[in-house]
């Protein structure tokens, strides 16, 4: 009863948002895309601009794509608040001659089962309001389900400049359903990663660069401001395994004053910290902490061309809450065989 009442709640909340007919600068219009992909950064709590060394790249900085070497593809399935959001991930990356590298990736969040009961009203007074001292009541025969569906894709493209400095740039676009309305958009965004000095490396992402548009069929068009995304990463040789503490900042210029890490007049800084200790390359385990508050934890383990990670989180504000919960579980399978190396 209780994922029926927020299911039904929030079609309510996405539908008054979307059939007003204006053109506004959406503060959260496009906060399905910050989620997050893998099981591996994610159980470091995002911080991975400059960690990005895999396939997950094209979504945290296109520029790391350039560290590829073998063909990969990638599938995550995320189930979030004990079931009542699904988010899935899949992408390809191929590298191309000595300095290229490309990929599509494409995500999907869906909330599935909403109770449309805009038509199931058996209205006695005709106001409008359901009031059962008025005879009024719900015709269950005439309540329907659909699903709310949010759909992103990134074509990607990153080329080595030097061997200390990659560059990369994403397309992406925007698919939004929700009940008879739709929406669609389009956007940029471009990274790079620098490495100074061996072991420490330096990443930024510019996601939205240009501002992204989303025009729903209603007339409405909601405008996503850009974010920077800004991360450090350095890498230790210890106990016979490799530690990677890393920082990500989300600087965001939407005048989020209540609903950031801490903020200067309208800039908002959203810090993501995180580590993985890699064990003889074959086991993983991860800790972090992400821009919403959550503390997460993961653990991966290293097969002949195959990577599985899995990570979970929880609000630290509501550890008994089941809805809280997230578990995250990736596969990264590496073509990596002598045909297909760079």
């Amino acid at each position: 009863m209780r994922i029926s009442f927020i299911k039904t709640t929030l079609f309510a909340l996405i539908l008054c948002s979307a059939v007003y007919s204006q053109t506004v600068i959406g503060k959260y219009a496009g906060e399905f895309l910050a989620i997050g992909v893998g099981g591996r950064p994610l159980g470091m709590g995002g911080a991975f601009a400059a960690v990005a060394d895999d396939i997950t790249a094209g979504y945290y900085n296109p520029a790391g794509l350039a560290h590829l070497n073998y063909p990969q593809i990638a599938l995550m399935h995320d189930d979030r608040y004990g079931g009542l959001i699904n988010y899935n991930y899949g992408a390809v990356a191929i590298p191309y001659g000595k300095d290229y590298s490309f990929a599509i990736s494409a995500m999907r969040l869906g909330v599935d089962g909403i109770y449309d009961t805009r038509e199931a009203l058996y209205d006695a007074n005709g106001d409008g309001i359901l009031d059962i001292t008025n005879n009024d009541r719900l015709d269950y025969s005439k309540i329907k389900e659909f699903n709310n569906q949010d759909w992103a894709f990134y074509l990607t493209g990153a080329k080595r400049l030097s061997d200390e400095l990659y560059v990369g740039a994403n397309v992406k676009i925007i698919r939004r359903d929700i009940a008879e309305y739709s929406a669609t958009g389009i956007g940029f965004d471009v990274g790079a990663i620098y490495m100074p000095i061996e072991s420490l490396f330096l990443g930024a992402n510019l996601q939205d660069a240009t501002t992204t548009l989303v025009a729903w069929s209603t007339g409405r068009q909601e405008l996503i401001s850009p974010t920077l995304k800004l991360g450090a990463a350095y890498r230790f040789n210890i106990l016979g395994g490799v530690l990677t503490p890393a920082v990500d900042f989300d600087v965001r210029f939407e005048n989020r004053r209540f609903a950031s890490q801490f903020n200067v007049g309208p800039v908002s800084f959203d810090p993501h910290f995180g580590f993985e200790f890699f064990f003889k390359n074959i086991v993983a385990v991860r800790a972090g902490y992400n821009d919403v508050k959550q503390f997460t934890v993961g653990a991966g383990i290293k097969l002949p061309k195959l990577n599985i990670d899995y990570s979970f989180a929880r609000f630290n504000m509501s550890a008994d809450d089941r809805l809280d919960d997230s578990h995250r579980i990736s596969l990264i399978l590496t073509l990596e065989e002598p045909k297909f190396m760079r």
